[in-house]
């Protein structure tokens, strides 16, 4: 081999050797930009899956609730099939067209006494009367029923409910007060008798079944009747005026006072719905 040739042969070799020299420099450079973009996808991982129990345990809650809620509806036997229907075609049928004119809407609602307690009503508007029905879903027959003429209603309160100030009860939700003679006020006596009926108006509320279904939510709407009555009772005032009373309603809205203070009675009897026809369970030993 000449000298020649071995000069171009040792050139050809360092040239090969400065080019793959710079190889081992560019690894460095890589890996912590990989490393890099490793790191930020860990942290959304593990948010992932610590979120996850968190829905899935708020679902399962929500899910107890609504069941424990039907649970405490199917108690009331209005609820029970053909239980409803067969009550109001008996206090229909209860109704005097002849004295009270044509039956223009039913409503099922709970009445709030003056000692707060809660009793299951049936109320029927006709042409000329407010009816309320006490009804006994259980043994499906009328026990009582009160007849107020729509003439003799001078004033119709909606509003939430409220206490006297040194009162222990409190009660949520809104209610409607029917008036009819607001001249006389009750005496000291029927304000301390849990059962007086001498009070010269009635409450209203809405009845805990009322968010079963939609057709029990319009049967149980306070706010359709409110309007029916007031428009009822006007028309009664302009065909039937009572003499010595201002004719017309007065429909306001504010606070409904219930003038109760202790009312043990109430709590216990509100708590476990007593004023309602309800599954009690079995009692025996």
């Amino acid at each position: 081999m000449s000298e020649k040739d071995e000069e171009t042969f040792k050139s050809v070799d360092l040239e090969q050797k400065t080019e793959k020299s710079p190889e081992p420099d560019i690894n460095p450079q890589e890996s912590p930009s990989e490393k890099g973009t490793d790191k930020p996808s860990t942290p959304s991982t593990e948010a992932k899956g610590e979120s996850t129990p968190s829905t899935h345990a708020s679902a399962a809650k929500v899910k107890w609730t609504s069941s424990v809620e039907q649970f405490k509806l199917k108690r009331f036997f209005v609820l029970r099939p053909g239980t409803l229907d067969h009550g109001i075609e008996d206090v229909k049928a209860l109704v005097n067209p002849k004295e009270d004119g044509p039956v223009q809407g039913i409503w099922l609602m709970a009445e709030v006494d003056h000692w707060n307690n809660e009793k299951e009503r049936l109320v029927i508007i006709t042409e000329n009367t407010l009816l309320l029905f006490k009804y006994d879903f259980v043994m499906l027959n009328c026990e009582q029923i009160q007849k107020i003429p729509l003439n003799f209603i001078d004033r119709i309160c909606h509003g939430t409910f409220c206490f006297p100030p040194r009162s222990l009860l409190t009660r949520e939700g809104e209610g409607v007060r029917v008036y009819w003679d607001k001249l006389r006020e009750p005496s000291f006596t029927s304000r301390w008798n849990p059962f007086s009926v001498e009070y010269p108006f009635t409450t209203f509320t809405y009845h805990p079944v009322s968010s079963a279904n939609e057709e029990l939510g319009r049967l149980c709407d306070i706010q359709n009747f409110m309007e029916q009555l007031t428009s009822a009772a006007q028309k009664a005032h302009s065909k039937n005026p009572v003499p010595g009373k201002a004719n017309g309603v007065l429909v306001l809205n504010q606070p409904i006072l219930i003038e109760a203070y202790v009312g043990l009675m109430s709590v216990i009897g509100n708590q476990n719905k007593l004023g309602y026809c309800l599954a009690r369970g079995n009692i025996g030993f």
